[in-house]
């Protein structure tokens, strides 16, 4: 695949909502340090978004703060005087310590300090979800509403699933929620799995190293909800070559001389890739309208395609919503985020205790949280992402880790049990092999997404 061959406005979409969804982040994040550090006392020299070496996009002094954004869209830090941090600033550190440096502070207000990041970002995801609640409620497919069962993919073949199979349960956890099965799997190993055919209960076993695969996978392979292809809207662009018109609730039946039944069948065979790459101006659809079948030709633009808009699958079939008062939705945003991280730590222990959960097929960079974002803008999906990577944040950053937050605080922490406080030799040190470390699992998630990249992940 060319450069040129890419669609590249979903991906700029994409690129955008990471950009902002993470600077909502870091700045945040980064205003937890700031202003607690600023009301012990202590001098912050800098407060910035995105890193800056050698140069920066932009920068203002204000006070005693240059404020400014860098040019490496991966983080952003605030430099307070007299910590040892990214900034590996050794000079001022061989100083005597002035007052309104950081290392002249009690334990205590330190410790708030270096928590105040991984504090706002909890209380961020607390907000955000719960505001997601309010305002768009809670809405999915039920597992009971797919009435045209699943197609089995080959991972699903694999396992025994049969076309027009519903899967009711995973292991010994039924299912509510369309669309969950692969994560439950691989969240609970599951050994089997229930499904409902022709009206009854089936059991499955899981193969060894489908798990595997389907994580690999990043959940595809396994199943599509089957539904069919019914026309919801015409755009106004549309083109009729033999005018025969179109309406509503038609159903296709056939694209381009060839049958097909299922959404997905339409999604899956590249229908509109084949037609870019031959350079096709037209192309044909049959619909069925009652008991007859009307064949159709239109214009085919590589931009807008047919101009012919299907209905989703939630509107064919139903889906269930609940909405949320304010007061409702205050522990149901706060039930949302500690599920959130109880899942991210539980799939994060697979990765230790887990034959199947790979750290090279979990892991990913900037690549593939980008990547995650819908092609086309969708505030509920943007800010549900944001909440998500909000808790997931919190908790990284609290890891007891040399360069982390949770490394500074595990330092403080021993200085206030035991009395004594490490030497700054040893946390500059600490200091150097954390970074080290993270910067090399960086590198190494960033190599692994490039290498999927090639292979076509």
């Amino acid at each position: 695949m060319t450069l040129l061959a890419i669609n590249w406005l979903p991906v700029g979409t994409k690129i955008l909502q990471f950009i902002l969804s993470f600077s909502i982040l870091v700045v945040l994040h980064e205003m937890g340090h700031f202003l607690p550090a600023r009301w012990f006392k202590c001098r912050v020299e800098k407060f910035y978004l995105f890193f800056n070496p050698w140069f920066s996009l932009f920068k203002k002094k204000i006070g005693d703060t240059e404020y400014g954004l860098g040019w490496i869209p991966f983080g952003g830090y605030v430099k307070i005087s007299g910590m040892i941090d990214e900034s590996m600033d050794k000079d001022q550190m061989n100083q005597p310590a002035q007052p309104w440096e950081f290392r002249s502070k009690p334990a205590w207000q330190r410790l708030i300090i270096m928590l105040g990041g991984v504090t706002v970002n909890v209380l961020l995801a607390f907000v955000i979800f719960i505001m997601i609640a309010w305002v768009w409620g809670d809405t999915y497919i039920p597992v009971k509403n797919l009435k045209y069962g699943l197609h089995a993919d080959s991972l699903g073949r694999r396992m025994g699933l049969q076309d027009g199979d519903n899967i009711i349960a995973v292991a010994d956890t039924s299912l509510v929620r369309a669309g969950t099965e692969g994560t439950e799997m691989i969240m609970n190993e599951a050994k089997t799995v229930t499904v409902l055919r022709n009206g009854q209960r089936v059991v499955l076993n899981v193969p060894p190293g489908l798990i595997s695969q389907l994580n690999k996978n990043r959940l595809g392979g396994l199943d599509y909800v089957r539904y069919p292809i019914v026309v919801d809207t015409l755009k106004k662009d549309i083109k009729i070559l033999n005018n025969v018109p179109i309406f509503k609730n038609d159903t296709l039946v056939k694209f381009d001389g060839h049958p097909v039944k299922w959404m997905y069948e339409l999604s899956n065979r590249d229908t509109f890739g084949y037609l870019q790459k031959e350079k096709r101006t037209r192309v044909t659809m049959d619909f069925k309208r009652g008991s007859d079948t009307v064949h159709v030709e239109l214009a085919y633009d590589p931009e807008t395609h047919t101009n012919v808009g299907f209905k989703a699958g939630d509107q064919i079939l139903g889906d269930f919503h609940q909405s949320y008062t304010l007061l409702q939705a205050i522990p149901r945003g706060i039930h949302k985020s500690i599920q959130t991280l109880s899942n991210y730590i539980k799939n994060l222990k697979l990765l230790f205790t887990s034959k199947e959960v790979k750290v090279q097929d979990s892991l990913g960079s900037v690549i593939s949280i980008t990547s995650v974002f819908p092609s086309s803008w969708d505030w509920e999906s943007f800010w549900s992402l944001t909440g998500i990577f909000s808790i997931l944040l919190a908790f990284m950053n609290v890891l007891p880790i040399p360069a982390l937050d949770g490394g500074h605080a595990l330092f403080t922490l021993v200085e206030i049990i035991s009395g004594r406080k490490p030497s700054d030799k040893f946390i500059e040190y600490a200091q150097m092999v954390g970074m080290i470390l993270l910067f090399a699992l960086m590198a190494y998630a960033l190599g692994l997404d490039i290498l999927g990249l090639f292979r076509g992940r």
